[in-house]
């Protein structure tokens, strides 16, 4: 059985839409293995997003993420990486299509792809590594 990390981000925590977002993990058959809500640190936050830390635009990711709390968790079931990302949309909110999280819900300015919502795992391998950094207990 494939596991996924998910996050719902400040923006969507802010907006009332973890019930909307987790209903449609639900509906697709996905099972939550861990949920929980936090405010995130800035050493984990590095962690996770450790190909981008020595990029300009990295702060403003950092001041978004930290900004209020997230939602964050754990889901499993077959090829759960590729369908999840693809119940999330595209990255950028103005590609999305409607139909998916982000193309339903958000409201992010034209060309910014940071408040999007949630977050999904790209790979197998991400999804492990975060995985690994959030929830260490689950290795």
């Amino acid at each position: 059985m494939e596991k996924t990390f998910f996050m719902i981000k400040p923006d969507g925590v802010e907006r009332g839409l973890v019930g909307d977002v987790l209903k449609r993990i639900e509906r697709r058959g996905f099972r939550l293995e861990k949920l929980e809500m936090r405010q995130i640190d800035r050493a984990s936050l590095e962690k996770h997003y450790a190909d981008l830390v020595d990029r300009p635009f990295f702060l403003g990711i950092a001041e978004f993420m930290m900004s209020a709390p997230v939602v964050m968790g754990v889901i499993a079931g077959p090829g759960v990486v590729a369908s999840w990302r693809d119940m999330l949309g595209a990255t950028n909110p103005a590609e999305a299509a409607p139909g998916t999280i982000r193309g339903d819900f958000a409201t992010a300015p034209t060309g910014s792809i940071i408040p999007n919502i949630a977050h999904g795992s790209d790979s197998l391998e991400s999804a492990q590594r975060e995985i690994a950094i959030w929830f260490p207990e689950m290795n």
